[in-house]
Order: structure tokens, then sequence, then C-alpha cells
């Protein structure tokens, strides 16, 4: 397929389409009419000795001349191509696992065998967008035994670099997630470096909350670092907080995570397959493992938590890693701040020993950092917390956490959003409840976490009694736009703060 006829040339146009590799070519050029391809088809995309697999969109305007090609972004940084240069396309065969995958569908339990040749089509860009949902979704909803789980983890630790330390132990902290403003594993990687610990923390962006780990963390520090710089950091400082994507840890789950964001699904038997192979892959050996419980939490139930915790275990046991899982309270938010740049400023009040640092995120990384601790063996049973508390107190976790994003690529202070909009109470009474899942969904609306600094603050909590007019939350935003939106919702949903009459 390397006639003149079928070979067209490249121009720039500057298409993010995030990790989702799309050809774009006019329904008139030689390639569509001689081929029959049609939009949405699979293609194999070449670029000198480079081949990728991309989704094809036909453009019917004069944005592309009739012998012109373009790329998303990702593809052409994946081909490194240049403006002019010649690409070659041939038809692609359809991937044979997905076979399996409408079997998984249809209810049939799947072996080690179907979930490596999945795993492996998956990570070479042969399931289309809606074929990755569909195996999203046919593993939702507690579809997957635990059988499947291990061998999902597997496949998904096969995949992928995996990083080697000299060090028999290797600790890693992990949340389920659920919970807004539960931002501690800053404070916990720092504790535990102190400790002498090594700590190379790899995390996901939000998938479904109004920050993750990584994006809390990227308004303090670089976190998109290679594996040498992640070795160099942690020989250097004991500990980092980075994106795993960046260090190529399980490929498979940053490209499930985008379908489960886009879905806004976060099924049970993937979260602990993508959570465990990405400790594996990190080189961590013992992991704890925060699952906040409440009913407006990920995990609702005391039985759903036992259940959750009892796979984690017994999945971990069979890939050679040590968890300790530990149910936390998910009734209300960690700290005050929701959004990446308002929990990195929650963060740096408790780092900072501040007198008004927000009490709740002390206490519960406290409490987590001290179980790192006592599972790791640098501290008896029992006596983890107060060590972690010690090291807190004397000012050497801040200054670790300091150290570590300055060999990250520096420190810096988190951005203020120029919009603000306080939310005050309609009368007097005492706050009932708050709910999680739509308070995290005004913070999402405010633009949070692609705009850094947008989210809200919270200034009241259950148990506590306010008056009429007496601010509840201050939403922030980077545009007027997003505030409006996060606004409009707002006025729909009287009884976030459920407040007494």
């Amino acid at each position: 397929m390397d006639s003149g006829l079928t070979n067209l040339r490249l121009k720039w146009l500057g298409i993010d389409t995030q990790k989702e590799f799309v050809v774009y070519m006019r329904s008139d050029c030689p390639v569509c009419i001689s081929e029959g391809f049609e939009a949405l088809t699979r293609v194999m995309v070449r670029v000198g000795n480079t081949t990728i697999i991309a989704t094809l969109n036909v453009i019917h305007s004069d944005l592309l001349a009739r012998d012109e090609a373009s790329l998303s972004t990702s593809a052409w940084n994946k081909l490194e191509a240049r403006e002019g240069d010649e690409i070659h396309f041939s038809h692609l065969q359809p991937a044979q696992s997905m076979s399996r995958v409408r079997a998984k569908i249809y209810g049939e339990t799947l072996e080690r065998g179907d979930y490596d040749q999945i795993i492996a089509d998956i990570i070479d860009h042969k399931y289309s967008t809606p074929e990755l949902a569909a195996f999203v979704t046919s593993c939702a909803g507690e579809r997957l035994q635990l059988d499947e789980i291990i061998a999902l983890t597997r496949a998904m630790v096969s995949t992928g670099s995996r990083l080697q330390w000299n060090r028999e132990i290797i600790a890693d902290k992990h949340c389920v997630g659920g919970l807004p403003g539960n931002r501690t594993t800053p404070i916990i990687v720092a504790i535990a470096a102190v400790a002498g610990l090594a700590i190379p923390k790899t995390s996901s962006r939000a998938i479904t909350s109004p920050a993750g780990t990584v994006d809390t963390m990227e308004t303090m520090a670089p976190v998109n670092l290679s594996m040498d710089h992640v070795r160099q950091v942690v020989e250097q400082v004991g500990g980092c907080v980075v994106w795993g994507s960046g260090v190529n840890l399980s490929p498979a789950d940053d490209i499930l995570i985008g379908v489960e964001r886009a879905l806004d699904i976060d099924s049970e038997g993937q979260m602990i397959a993508s959570v465990l192979s990405k400790k594996v892959a990190a080189g961590s050996t013992h992991v704890v493992i925060d699952m906040p419980v409440g009913p407006t939490a990920k995990v609702r139930t005391p039985e759903a938590a036992q259940q959750l915790s009892r796979y984690f275990e017994l999945v971990a046991d069979a890939i050679d890693l040590k968890v300790k899982v530990i149910l936390t309270e998910g009734i209300q938010p960690v700290g005050r701040g929701i959004g990446p740049a308002l929990e990195a400023a929650d963060v740096l009040s408790v780092l900072r020993n501040d007198q008004d640092a927000p009490d709740d995120l002390r206490q519960r990384s406290l409490m987590l950092a001290g179980s790192l601790l006592e599972l790791t063996g640098q501290a008896a049973e029992g006596d983890g917390p107060a060590r972690a508390d010690a090291i807190l107190r004397s000012g050497k976790a801040w200054e670790k956490f300091y150290a570590i994003c300055e060999a990250q690529g520096g420190f810096r202070i988190p951005g203020k959003a120029p919009y603000t909009r306080e939310i005050k109470a309609g009368h007097s009474g005492f706050i009932l409840s708050i709910d999680n899942r739509r308070l995290a969904k005004v913070a999402k609306l405010a633009g949070a976490p692609h705009d850094p600094t947008a989210g809200l603050m919270l200034q009241a909590v259950p148990g506590h009694r306010v008056e009429s007019g007496q601010p509840l939350f201050t939403v922030h935003a980077e545009t007027r736009g997003t505030l409006e939106y996060a606004l409009e919702y707002i006025d729909t949903q009287p009884d976030i703060l459920e407040i007494t009459s």
C-alpha cells in the first residue's frame, strides 16, 4: 500500500485527544476512496519505520487538502512525525480478544490467558474507544470473580516497566477514594521517608473526583518524571510523589482509567487490579490502604468494605504483596479544601504545623503513617502514630517534603483562583450531614481538577451550628463561566449540607 495514490502528506492541526491515537483525512482523499475507509475505522498508520493503530476521523471541509492527512498530538508524538512527512495506511484486522470480552458481557468467567490477551491488545491500541468501554463495563458491578481479579492484576503487572530497588522493604500507601479532600499521601510520604523508609509513591490523576494525589502534588512540584529521575529522587531523599504514567507503570491501567473517567465508573475489581498492579510495578513490598466508608463515599457500607478489604488482601497475597487495609470514616470531607491547589494548601499547613491546620487531616495522616511504620517494622505495634506525630511536630516532615519537591524539579506555592463566591446558610440550625458526592460535583463543575486552583473551601462541618447568612463553603473558579456552572448546580441542590430547621 505504498503507491503514491494511497500515500498522503502530513499537516499539523494540533488536535488534542489525550492518549487516543486519531488520524484525520478528507472523505474524498485517495485513501478513503480506494480503501473504503469510513469514519471511526481502525487503521494501521506508518510514518517512516514506526507503526501505530489509530481511529479515523473523516473531514468534510477544506481543513485538509485531498493529498493531506493529520494526526492527534499523541499519535504525532508517538510517530515522531514532522510536517510534510509521508504517511502510509493499511487495514487492521479486528482484535481477536474481543470475542472474550463479549463472552464476559454475557456472564462467562474468563481465564488468565484471556486477560493476558485482552491486556496485550489494549496495550497495542487494538481496541477502539467503544471496545474499551465494553471491556470496562463488562467488569463493573461485581462481575469479576476473585480468580479473575488476580488474573487481571497479573496481566497488568506483566506489561510496562517495573522499578527495581536494592532494599528488602519498599513502602507505599493508597486510598480507594470517594472522600473529598482526603489528601494524606504527601504527608505520609514525608513522615515515612524521615523514618528511614523508601517510599516511591506513584499515583494516577483523578478519575471521578475533583483532585487526585498527582493533581494536588503538581501544584507544588513537577510530577511527570522519567524512571531514572524517580530512582534518583528516591535514592537522594527517600521518597517521591509522581505520576505513574510518566514512568510507564502498568500502561494498560492508564488507558482504562481514561475510559473509566469518561464513563464515571470505578469498578471494584478493576480498582483492585489497578492499585495492586501499580504497586508491584513500582517495586512496593508493604502497602497500607485507606478505605473510607460512608453513605456518600465510594464504599458505602461496612459490609461492602469488609468484602473489598478481603479481596484486596487475597489478591495481594497471590502476587506477594504485604497489604494492610484500614477502614476509616467516610461521612464527611477531610480538611477544608476540595480541588488540587486548595487541598495542597491544607497539606502544607499540616506539614508546617500551622495553628489553624485542619486537625482531621492531621490526625488521619498520623494514623495511616503510624500504621505504615508498624507494618514495615519501623515502629512496634501500637506505637506507630506516636512516632509519626513526633516526626511531624519536629518539623522534619516539612523539611523532607520540601526536599522531595526540590528533587522532583522545584517547590512552588499553589496558586489561587481569581473568582470566588460564598455559599451561605439559608437559615440557622445544626449541620446534620454532608453529601460528599454532590459536594465533589460542585468542585468539578467549578473546574477541578482540570483547573488546578478551582474547587471549594469548606467552612462548616456536621455537628456545628450555623446562623442564617453564615458561610458554608466558598466556590473557587478560574473563569466566570465555570463559576456560574457550579452556582447553577448549587441552586438546584439546597441540601448538599443538611441543616436542621
